[in-house]
Parts: C-alpha cells; structure tokens; sequence
C-alpha cells in the first residue's frame, strides 16, 4: 500500500511515507485501539494502593497525548475527524457485544454468563463513557490548539496543559455519570485524575519520538486549510 487519501472539507490529504505522514498514519490506529481497549477494560476496577481506579485508566489516559500529537499535525480539524471516527468505532463496538450476548451460544459452550459480564457493559456504564470521551476529547483539542496559537512555545506544555484540563473533565463527568448514587464519586474523581495525570507525564517523550519521525513538508498542516 503506498499511501492513505483521506477527503474532507477543505481538500485532500495524502499521507504516504514518501511525506513522512505514515507515522501520523500509526498514531491515528493506535488511538482508535487505545479507545476501543479502554472501553473493553474498563469494567475491572484495580487497587493502587488506597487508590481504585477501573483497569482501563492506564491506557486511556494515553489517548490525551495522542490525540496532542494528531493535533499537532492535522490541525484540530483533522483531530476533530480523528474523534469522530473514534466515537462511531466505540459505538460499533458497543452495539455489536450487545449482539454477540444476545445471539444463543453453542450447547458446548459454559462461558456465557462470564463472556456476557466482560463484555455486558450497563447502558449507563456506556453513556458516561461515550459522553465523557466526546466531551474531554473536544475539550483537548481545543486547549491545545489554544495554546499553541496564543503561547506557541513549549511543545511539552502544550500536551501537559490541555491533558490537564480534559483529564479532570473526563474524571468528573465519567465518574459522576457512571456511578453517581452507587460508589463515592470524589474519591474515584481524584485517583483517576492523579493516575491518568502521572500517565501523561510518563508519555510527554512520546512527543519528542514522533516529531522525529514525522515531516512535514510546510511549515503547516495539511488540513489547516
């Protein structure tokens, strides 16, 4: 495969490996993977300590510098369209576990109850995660582009700014959403957001990785326009 067309508003963009974009290419898959296994893990909670957050923290929080670095290249329209598709693959996940519990397993079969728990996320589980993730996702973005326009400097600040900020909105509306009524919500609120912080501290190389390997041919993004 020698390249990937993507059409849009605005124009075309060509990512191949000749412009150095196969990279963008790759962090674009790896976000998408990140927010489907997330939504896959996310019912197990894990203790740290005195701290208990669900097992998909870890991951998820990842998705925050991603989403930095897919900004940093497409522009926040492209990274606007890079979520969008998130959210419809989240969606298509969603619906199709429902379907594949619903469906009568084989007489051979004993996992059924166990597949249905893993997998059986609550409609109200799915509807904080959906609107947490939309929400902060947009949140990000926009951050960040902020920053970036307004302050420029510091690539690093950048990501630790607008995951600052989208992080703490993702933990208050998942958290309040999902388990309002049911669990102590602050305390959940506050070990999430510390891990999913540490998390993007860990990650900020990432940045430097990528640029690295990125090129780009102006001094802008192709999908600024």
């Amino acid at each position: 495969m020698q390249g990937f067309l993507a059409n849009g508003s605005g124009g075309i963009l060509i990512l191949t490996p000749e412009t150095g974009n196969s990279a963008v290419v790759f962090l674009i898959g790896l976000y998408i993977a990140c927010e489907l296994i997330a939504n896959v893990t996310a019912s197990k909670p894990v203790s740290l300590g005195v701290i208990v957050v669900p097992a998909a923290v870890f991951i998820y929080a990842l998705t925050f510098t991603l989403i930095d670095l897919i900004n940093e290249h497409l522009g926040k329209r492209g990274a606007r369209r890079v979520i969008y598709s998130a959210i419809a693959a989240n969606l298509l996940l969603a619906a199709y576990c429902q379907l594949a519990i619903w469906m009568p397993p084989a007489s051979f079969y004993p996992d059924q109850r166990a597949f249905a728990g893993v997998l059986g996320a609550t409609p109200r589980i799915v509807f904080a995660s959906l609107l947490a993730y939309s929400v902060s996702s947009l949140v990000d973005t926009e951050v960040f582009a902020w920053w970036k326009q307004r302050v420029g400097q510091g690539k690093w600040a950048r990501v630790l700014i607008s995951n600052a900020v989208s992080t703490l909105v993702d933990s208050i509306l998942f958290i309040s959403i999902a388990f309002y009524g049911i669990m102590p919500v602050f305390p959940l609120v506050g070990g999430q957001y510390l891990v999913k912080m540490a998390v993007t501290v860990i990650s900020i190389p990432l940045i430097y990785v990528i640029r690295m390997k990125v090129a780009k041919p102006s001094g802008r993004s192709a999908w600024e326009d």
